[in-house]
């Protein structure tokens, strides 16, 4: 009886102290230049072969780069803030001492509309949450909406943002940006949300949706890592090689979003809505002083 073929396991040799400490180094030189990243963002950075201490472009090396990373933060070598993780998340319930404090707290949560003479709406859709974390910062600050869609998005999601953009839209097209693996399956999903919310729409509101990453032309112009197929899928067979969208440094993906959001804004928005939030902020606090004094 022909016996089953069993594929020789790799051999990785271990490494050396002063190996490990090379690899830590390059990953505190990764984040000090550019954080937050999520782990699958350092890791890709990771796989460069140019490094002194390259890892493999495997799960092995993955695993690798994930505990050096836990390491480094738990001896107090790298800040936990440099790694973002949307993945996980708790729920919190506001509590107030008193009238005054409320008015101190929500005075911080002010923001003026720096869309208010925009002439489209924006918001952004995501793959996954890992790609979230590292841009929910730029959105926040230039106040457009995030939605991780967790791959192929839910029926339930695609309703509610879509009666969202009924209500913020105002009468004015939107433009939807999306940041996806360039895969059998990512280069679906987009198409899958774009469908999805022109149906909810119902042309109630004109959407112009387009992906900005992951490309096949950002994959040539940043030299992207990439990865075969699945053999066997079937889906999209024009995607030869695959490139998730963490492939694409942290710092590169903002500057991309930041541009093709701020293209949209009338000049000087941001600027006018900050001095706007700055006044607000001002009036609560005043207002806050007044009633802890008991003058209102």
């Amino acid at each position: 009886m022909a016996t089953a073929y069993q594929p020789r396991p790799i051999k990785r040799s271990r490494r050396t102290r002063d190996q490990v400490a090379q690899l830590d180094d390059q990953i505190v030189d990764v984040l000090r230049e550019d954080h937050p990243q999520s782990v699958r963002h350092v890791f890709y950075r990771m796989t460069d072969p140019r490094l002194p201490e390259p890892v493999e472009k495997t799960e092995h090396g993955y695993k690798q780069v994930q505990h050096r990373i836990a390491e480094l933060r738990r001896r107090g070598g790298l800040p936990y803030s440099w790694i973002s993780d949307a993945t996980r998340r708790g729920y919190h319930v506001a509590t107030f001492d008193d009238e005054a404090d409320f008015l101190r707290r929500v005075a911080g949560s002010y923001r003026a509309d720096v869309w208010r003479d925009a002439a489209v709406y924006c918001e952004i859709w995501c793959e996954s949450r890992s790609i979230a974390g590292v841009i929910q910062a730029d959105c926040q600050r230039l106040a457009v909406s995030l939605y991780p869609a967790g791959g192929f998005t839910s029926m339930t999601l695609a309703f509610e943002a879509a009666e969202q953009i009924k209500v913020l839209a105002a009468g004015r097209p939107a433009v939807i940006f999306y940041v996806g693996d360039y895969d059998p399956a990512g280069v679906l999903i987009d198409v899958d949300i774009r469908n999805k919310l022109r149906e909810h729409l119902g042309g109630e509101v004109e959407i112009d949706f387009r992906r900005i990453g992951i490309t096949p032309e950002q994959i040539r112009l940043f030299d992207l890592p990439t990865k075969p197929r699945k053999v066997g899928d079937r889906r999209a067979l024009h995607v030869q090689e695959t490139v998730e969208a963490e492939a694409m440094p942290a710092h590169i993906l903002r500057g991309l979003l930041t541009a093709e959001i701020e293209a949209l804004l009338p000049p000087d928005a941001v600027t006018a809505a900050q001095m706007e939030e700055k006044a607000a902020r001002q009036y609560f606090g005043a207002i806050a002083d007044l009633t802890a004094q008991g003058r209102v």
